[in-house]
């Protein structure tokens, strides 16, 4: 990072508060919890899908299940052939999936995370839950909750930062400065 311009998109509060809102929109849109599973797409989506099933299970008094999907071997942009599929831990069918990431971007991690949940069985629905949204889709993929929208230009990257990983929360922009 060094040389290059970093901005802060948001704070541990500010991130706080998305993600209560993006509990409550979960909510509200599926009119309760029945039949709901949070499943959190590895690494920071995985922590951020533990957070929103916290936030809603105490809204609600309910118990979403929560867990988390290494989507490695569905990746279309590495060779997935030695990639070990673990088991999910829950039966999909006929469940609402929300699927949680923390930036959504091209797109493709989102196709690959969906590859994964049909794996494991016909899911009623699949919706998508990310904190992030920064544009430059390649596939025909959009987020049902969205904690914000964050238009960047392809020199630019988000970076999420989770506690449980990085010892702080927060959302930062990285913008690389032009080389002479």
């Amino acid at each position: 990072m060094g040389g290059d311009i970093v901005k802060e998109i948001m704070d541990a509060n500010a991130m706080r508060r998305s993600m209560i809102r993006l509990a409550h929109e979960i909510i509200e849109k599926n009119k309760g919890t029945e039949n709901l599973v949070l499943v959190g797409i590895k690494t920071r989506g995985e922590y951020l899908a533990r957070r929103l099933c916290e936030m809603i299970n105490s809204f609600e008094e309910s118990n979403v299940p929560v867990v988390s999907l290494n989507i490695s071997a569905w990746r279309d942009d590495v060779d997935g052939k030695d990639a070990v599929i673990e088991p999910l831990g829950i039966d999909v069918k006929d469940k609402i999936i929300v699927l949680v990431d923390d930036v959504l971007y091209k797109g493709r991690t989102v196709r690959a995370a969906m590859d994964g949940v049909m794996h494991y069985g016909r899911a009623k629905e699949i919706h998508l839950a990310v904190l992030i949204d920064r544009g430059h889709r390649e596939l025909p993929i959009r987020a049902d909750y969205v904690g914000k929208n964050v238009p960047t230009s392809e020199k630019e990257d988000i970076r999420v930062r989770v506690n449980e990983i990085d010892g702080s929360d927060g959302v930062i922009l990285i913008e690389e400065r032009e080389r002479c």
